[in-house]
């Protein structure tokens, strides 16, 4: 009759202990910032819903925002990482542009950025971010595969983090492969490039040795730059899944943060 009564009070005991506890704090929280409607739409949506799924299970927090028009030193102090999710390096307000390179520069946080992060020149009216250039390392948009290609993408730097768990090669299917008008390896640290003449269809818009993934290790901020990232397709391969996931975990981890990849 005793252990009848004990029972019921001790479940009752851890269901008070959890509800105390309550849920987890967020490891960190990660600022997504991406333009919708037009022709990203599909990447966007995939990728949104892939992030949210990613952050549920690794205990982060994600807030998403369309426009980097009021972005501060405050609201960014706020994020581990900033993830640039096909939002181009024009449209932004001083106020905030002064913002992200105090961010980037002095590592205030970790940087990972898609395909429309270097589209970078005169666009739409707006004059080119040099600085953004220089972190991208000095490059302008020059031209791109309009009809998408897939392509058949090397590493190069196996052992950094964001390659971890990759093969040597793999193909990413759907993408527009931009070219710039210089290249830009001499100011980044490359670590993946693509075989131009993998491309399926054929294109004859090739830049010969041709980086696609690179981080710019001049800068405080971990950073990775994804030129893919254009069709919702991608969220289909496991190899950009992977670098996706690697890339977020290490971007916002500093020295002693208990984040793994």
């Amino acid at each position: 009759m005793r252990n009848k009564t004990i029972l019921p009070l001790l479940v009752l005991m851890l269901l008070s202990v959890a509800v105390i506890a309550g849920p987890k704090p967020p490891k960190f929280k990660a600022l997504v910032l991406t333009e919708r409607g037009g022709g990203h739409e599909g990447f966007v949506v995939a990728a949104l819903e892939w992030l949210n799924a990613f952050a549920d299970k690794n205990n982060f927090e994600i807030t998403v925002i369309n426009d980097a028009k009021n972005l501060d030193e405050t609201y960014l102090s706020n994020y581990k990482v900033f993830i640039q999710l096909n939002f181009p390096p024009y449209t932004w307000s001083e106020k905030s542009m002064a913002a992200f390179t105090k961010y980037i520069e002095e590592g205030r946080g970790g940087w990972v950025g898609f395909h429309h992060a270097t589209l970078l020149g005169e666009f739409d009216g707006y004059p080119m971010w040099n600085w953004f250039s220089d972190f991208m390392g000095g490059i302008r948009f020059k031209n791109y595969i309009a009809p998408r290609a897939s392509g058949t993408v090397h590493v190069e730097q196996k052992k950094h983090p964001v390659m971890k768990g990759l093969p040597a090669s793999f193909v990413i299917p759907d993408d527009e492969w931009y070219t710039f008008n210089k290249n830009p390896r001499p100011n980044v640290k490359v670590l993946a490039t693509v075989d131009e003449s993998s491309y399926q269809p054929p294109s004859d818009i090739k830049m010969g040795d041709h980086p696609v993934i690179w981080v710019n290790e001049k800068m405080k901020a971990r950073n990775v730059y994804f030129l893919i990232g254009h069709h919702a397709n991608l969220l289909k391969s496991e190899e950009f899944k992977k670098m996706f996931a690697n890339a977020i975990l290490w971007a916002a981890a500093n020295k002693g943060d208990n984040i793994k990849l």
